[in-house]
């Protein structure tokens, strides 16, 4: 038993300290994304029914740190400004399933050709999704007069110019404090969980069941649809499956379905583009985890690429040894400030209320959502959730 849990304790820090230099270097990638290429730059420049807009829908999504569901008010604040359904759509598709961060932690954990063709392949989902929406969906109609006041009155949170001189402290305040805070908890899960998969399951163990194969694939995404893990937290899970004896493709289709997909995005996809584009939304998903599956088993042999397995620890950076342990104790010291002193910061600001100030969005509040770096315009509205 003692055993057991120490093998467990022993795997899943090597595997934190495999992806915490990466892991590191995508969060600060991604605190530079949010002040030069923030959510409200993308509301700006996606909202409208504009030439070329789920291309540009798509390709803003790939980097864009964002999950399943902190993607959904973003999508919202877009379509309000006007964006059509296929753009949203494909915006919708790509943003999920990677991010900068989730890209150099696949690089860490899976090796470069799954880093190359996970954001490609979410930048092709994106645009096939939006076409279809283009194509099959129900056609768009103008916003009422009525409806450009109300939103010009009260104008989006996320489009109002609050941006602080010190652009060096947002990025590290969102890569060092906001980004960890908010994936920490389900990183660490799944860390744990590969590392029970390395400690518990003898490598190929079930290769029978989960290997090559079309129904690996089937059998993966199915997994990946109802468990809700963010493109981050999802790669140390699809490690542990690969160890485990899952086909790369198997993986992908996980690595896909998962981040895409959960119940309350989806009823909320339903409610913001409607119940075609939603059905279509749904299908690219699938459709996307099951071709891109098929397309990586056949081409992994073809360049010769080797997947690594969750005891080797061969890139330079991460070290293994001491420095791996050096990576992952910092990985876990920053995990843990950033959630402590949220919750720290909770009752002080529960006590400026109480005393009659108004209330504030800290930075990165998950409520906040897409204005995460500035505060609300007005009480009694949440800036994000415009379609209630």
């Amino acid at each position: 038993m003692w055993t057991t849990i120490e093998n467990i304790a022993r795997e899943s820090w090597q595997v934190l300290g495999q992806m915490a230099p990466y892991l590191l270097f995508g969060f600060l990638a991604a605190g530079l994304l949010s002040v030069y290429l923030s959510a409200r730059w993308v509301e700006r420049h996606l909202g409208g029914n504009r030439p070329g807009a789920v291309l540009k829908a798509a390709l803003f999504g790939v980097p864009l740190p964002l999950c399943s569901c902190s993607v959904i008010p973003v999508a919202v604040a877009i379509r309000k400004q006007g964006a059509s359904r296929a753009a949203t759509t494909a915006f919708l598709l790509s943003t999920p399933q990677t991010g900068v961060d989730s890209i150099a932690v696949t690089y860490a954990l899976l090796g470069p050709v799954f880093a190359i063709v996970r954001p490609i392949f979410a930048l092709i989902s994106g645009l096939v999704g939006g076409g279809l929406v283009q194509m099959l969906g129900q056609p768009e109609q103008a916003p009422s007069e009525h409806s450009h006041q109300e939103d010009t009155a009260h104008g989006s949170c996320c489009s109002t110019k609050q941006e602080s001189p010190n652009k060096f402290k947002q990025i590290l305040t969102y890569g060092l404090f906001t980004l960890p805070r908010d994936i920490g908890p389900a990183l660490l899960l799944g860390v744990l969980i590969a590392g029970v998969m390395a400690a518990v399951v003898p490598q190929g163990y079930l290769l029978a069941y989960v290997g090559g194969g079309l129904g690996s694939i089937l059998l993966m995404m199915a997994l990946g649809v109802p468990v809700y893990v963010c493109a981050t937290a999802s790669v140390p899970i699809a490690a542990g499956l690969m160890h485990m004896g899952a086909s790369p493709g198997a993986a992908l289709a996980f690595l896909i379905a998962g981040p895409a997909t959960n119940a309350a995005g989806f009823s909320a996809i339903w409610k913001v583009l409607g119940g075609k584009a939603a059905s279509l939304y749904l299908a690219t998903v699938a459709a996307s985890a099951l071709g891109f599956g098929l397309l990586l088993n056949w081409l992994m042999p073809q360049v010769g690429a080797t997947v690594p397995t969750l005891t080797e620890h061969s890139h330079a950076m991460d070290g293994g040894g001491w420095w791996g342990g050096v990576w992952a104790a910092t990985m876990l010291a920053i995990i843990a400030w950033a959630y402590l002193s949220e919750k720290i910061k909770r009752p002080a600001a529960a006590t400026e209320t109480h005393a009659g100030s108004e209330p504030r969005q800290t930075i990165g509040e998950p409520s906040s959502c897409c204005c995460h770096d500035q505060p609300a315009p007005a009480p009694k509205k949440n800036c994000c959730h415009h379609d209630e």
